[in-house]
């Protein structure tokens, strides 16, 4: 279970705006760069974050160039997940790599603040400020497995390998 309070992004969130290039040179200190995340879009993000929080955004999320920074610093400011309506395959993909899940739902109706609990297993996201439940496709057992040791390469490290069943 994901407990956290969220913090609402509308539609185009591309990866220049969760990290803009001017910290480009930062890329090799993590903990420098993640300060600057969202700081042009959701200037007090970094500053409210509570660790297991939620970004909340609309369609079109983590568009542009496929800068594997972009999910990692989301993660090191202490994000639980991402909900989005629609999202760029490779932020996609490189936020599942680095532990950080990306649930495709109907956002329409979470607004900032709001609590949410998400049980990853059940595919489902209760708001409980308004009391009302969203589902989402459920993620491959090898992803959430995936998921819950941080990242590809901690799941790696510590299987060796992974297979998937058909």
């Amino acid at each position: 279970m994901l407990k956290g309070r969220v913090f609402k992004l509308g539609d185009d969130i591309s990866t220049d705006h969760i990290i803009p290039g001017r910290f480009f040179h930062l890329r090799s200190n993590v903990p420098e760069l993640a300060r600057h995340t969202l700081e042009d879009v959701a200037p007090n993000l970094v500053l409210d974050v509570k660790q297991g929080d939620f970004i909340v955004a609309g369609r079109n999320f983590g568009l542009g160039s496929s800068r594997e920074h972009a999910p990692l610093v989301i993660k090191t400011v202490g994000i639980g997940a991402v909900l989005v309506e629609s999202v760029a395959r490779i932020f996609f993909r490189n936020a599942i790599n680095i532990g950080l899940p990306v649930l495709i739902c109907d956002t329409e109706n979470i607004d900032a603040e709001d609590e949410l609990i998400i049980d990853m297993a059940k595919g489902t996201i209760e708001d409980v400020t308004k009391g009302f439940h969203l589902e989402f496709n459920k993620f491959p057992g090898v992803m959430i497995e995936i998921l819950g040791e941080g990242g590809l390469l901690p799941y790696i490290k510590k299987h060796g390998d992974f297979v998937v069943s058909v």
